[in-house]
């Protein structure tokens, strides 16, 4: 049977924060890397993110979509009822940074629900601004990805499970809206990561992955990575697969995971 290697992008918000965030690009490069993604880009110009891509001969492969104001508990706009003024400009700013820096997919971030707050709102708000987005970003070939955020990580986002997000790419019935499988979110709330995997592999567009349940290196902890990546290149995964985990120590020091897990093919 064909099989499809599995390709990795460096998160530049978790890994090589040694350095400034703008040398992070040539030392993911230099580390063998072809491919980053990071939570955030707003607080730097499009011309300067595109320079360090350019330079280093790397390709972005997914950023958020704006988080809103963080010390306030924000986790994203695109849920909150009443601010889709806010949502919409943040769904057009994070348009014009995926174009200039030519990325293909971008997650958006839905929102934190208050325990009193009518969750059915919430839902249906984000429901709303994905469609707007979606139709909007499809225009210019750019998917969107939902991804569900553990409770231990962050309580009270709208939705923690895989199985939430596959139903809310069901409900927006989107051609290019899919989810985003986090092993890392998807083991701490729904465990059984095969038949997962296996079951919405169809609309799974991007992976991120880090152990469980220190969220390190995947050489650690409770999952076994040589098996899932093994399971990811039978069933052909061919999208990027995004290293969101905060290094033990060095970040080049612990990518010896790289050459000790991954399958070879």
């Amino acid at each position: 049977m064909s099989r499809t290697q599995c390709k990795f992008a460096a998160n530049l918000t978790m890994m090589f924060k040694e350095l400034p965030f703008l040398e992070r690009f040539s030392a993911a490069a230099k580390a063998g890397f072809k491919a980053v993604e990071f939570l955030s880009p707003y607080e730097y110009s499009k011309e300067e993110l595109l320079k360090q891509l350019q330079q280093n001969n790397l390709q972005l492969v997914l950023f958020n979509s704006a988080m809103g104001d963080i010390s306030k508990g924000e986790w994203g706009l695109n849920a909150i009822p009443g601010r889709e003024k806010d949502a919409r400009e943040n769904i057009h700013t994070a348009l014009d940074y995926a174009i200039a820096l030519k990325c293909p997919t971008i997650h958006l971030m839905a929102a934190v629900v208050p325990p009193d707050a009518d969750y059915a709102l919430y839902q249906q708000t984000f429901i709303d601004n994905v469609r707007y987005a979606a139709e909007l970003y499809q225009k210019h070939n750019i998917s969107i990805v939902l991804e569900a955020l553990s409770p231990i990580v962050k309580p009270n986002y709208l939705f923690s499970s895989q199985f939430q997000s596959a139903e809310l790419v069901k409900l927006i019935n989107r051609p290019n809206v899919f989810i985003q499988f986090d092993v890392f979110h998807a083991q701490n709330v729904d465990g059984n990561i095969t038949r997962l995997f296996e079951q919405m592999k169809d609309k799974i567009k991007h992976i991120q992955i880090a152990s469980v349940p220190d969220r390190h290196e995947p050489d650690e902890g409770e999952i076994d990575y040589a098996y899932i990546f093994n399971l990811f290149e039978q069933n052909n995964y061919s999208d990027w697969i995004g290293c969101e985990y905060n290094p033990r120590a060095n970040t080049q020091d612990g990518l010896l995971w790289l050459k000790n897990i991954v399958p070879r093919t």
